[in-house]
């Protein structure tokens, strides 16, 4: 782990000098780092962290988060171009985006040893921070909006999602996509099912791969298919989905495997969800939102054909907001299913119900409000 260290009082300090650095997202250390507290002014702030200065904090915390509201407000005050076309426009908001998280990633706070924050009218982080970050491993400075995350992660995890489908709710970990966006799930519980009776199903198999919490496993299980093998590439994912299936009483029928995307062996129905964006993601979060070059879309649909059991089906679940943006075409997933060997049996589709699509503030809201969700039911050709 890389380290970060400063000077207090124009002198080394032997206790606090030197810590470990962390990023979620893989930011580097900051190369020059100041004390700041309660005087620093949001103007001093964002001219500093504009330049590459990072600001640990020893004020007051709910201080330290005024002032990353008071350095908010001016990024967004800062000029924004509007780009020629959907995709231009798309690349100029991950731009400004990445520009504001960097700028306010530089308000840095300091976790002791037991992930403690040593701060007037600080709450206690410890146990947000062991469930992100794993035991306490010695001192560490992370950014404010970073463990304002971490926060609020644990707050998304001990309320839990309602889950309509499920009839349940179910509890994100950090880092791990939460099914807030229920089109989705919606689409996997309603879809026809091989097979005229439950009967039937309880003999079958489903993969769900790129499971995230693991709430279409459950579903797939909700809906009277005997055995559920769950995959995904991150570990957090894996022990959420874990913990999901067991709060739910499926341990015995759903099987939790990886890190990987397809399981050994092969199935009726195989279910994926991918990143519906093909773009570069810069957190873990992002990852539920952000396949680059497509890569899980790809991986899906080119290994289909090789784990389907004779006459069985791969429902793709995908966004078709990359089309809207300019990032992919309709036509490069025909041909990607084409040449994975596939046919499209049917397709259903719905509109999104989140908030955002209804915001005509959104630089993208044009995209957005035109954005349809599919269930793609494909089979070998």
């Amino acid at each position: 782990m890389p380290t970060i260290s400063w000077t207090e009082d124009d002198r080394a300090d032997r206790t606090g000098g030197t810590a470990d650095w962390h990023s979620e997202s893989g930011s580097p250390p900051p190369a020059r780092v100041v004390v700041a507290d309660d005087r620093m002014k949001a103007d001093t702030a964002c001219r500093l962290a504009r330049k590459g200065t990072a600001l640990l904090w020893r004020g007051d915390f709910h201080n330290a988060r005024q002032l990353l509201s008071a350095m908010s407000r001016r990024i967004e005050r800062e000029p924004t171009r509007q780009g020629a076309g959907p995709a231009e426009t798309f690349r100029l908001h991950r731009r400004a985006r990445a520009h504001r998280a960097r700028v306010l990633g530089k308000l840095l706070v300091t976790l002791e040893d037991d992930h403690s924050l040593a701060l007037r009218r600080a709450p206690d982080v410890r146990r947000a921070c062991g469930e992100a970050y794993g035991p306490p491993s010695g001192v560490r400075v992370v950014a404010l909006t970073e463990l304002l995350g971490v926060i609020g992660a644990r707050q998304w995890r001990a309320k839990g999602v309602d889950v309509p489908a499920l009839g349940a709710r179910v509890h994100p970990h950090y880092g791990v996509f939460s099914p807030v966006r229920g089109e989705y799930v919606d689409l996997v519980a309603r879809a026809p099912l091989y097979g005229p009776t439950r009967a039937t199903r309880t003999g079958r198999t489903a993969f769900d791969l790129g499971t995230g919490t693991g709430v279409l496993a459950a579903v797939l299980a909700g809906r009277g298919i005997g055995r559920v093998v769950a995959t995904d590439i991150s570990p957090r994912a894996l022990a959420c989905a874990d913990d999901n299936v067991r709060a739910l009483g499926l341990a015995e029928r759903i099987d939790i495997v990886g890190p990987c995307l397809y399981p050994e062996g092969l199935a009726d129905l195989i279910v994926c969800n991918p990143p519906w964006i093909p773009a570069r993601p810069t957190s873990t979060v992002e990852q539920g939102v952000y396949d680059p070059d497509s890569g899980m879309l790809r991986g899906f649909l080119d290994g289909l054909g090789s784990h389907l059991e004779p006459g069985g089906e791969g429902w793709l679940v995908l966004s078709d907001l990359a089309e809207h943006l300019g990032l992919r075409t309709r036509h490069e997933l025909l041909s990607g299913i084409e040449a994975a060997g596939l046919r499209v049996v049917d397709r259903t589709d719905t509109k999104p119900r989140h908030p955002r699509a209804a915001d005509t503030t959104d630089p993208l809201h044009a995209a957005r409000a035109a954005e349809i969700t599919s269930l793609w039911r494909l089979s070998r050709a």
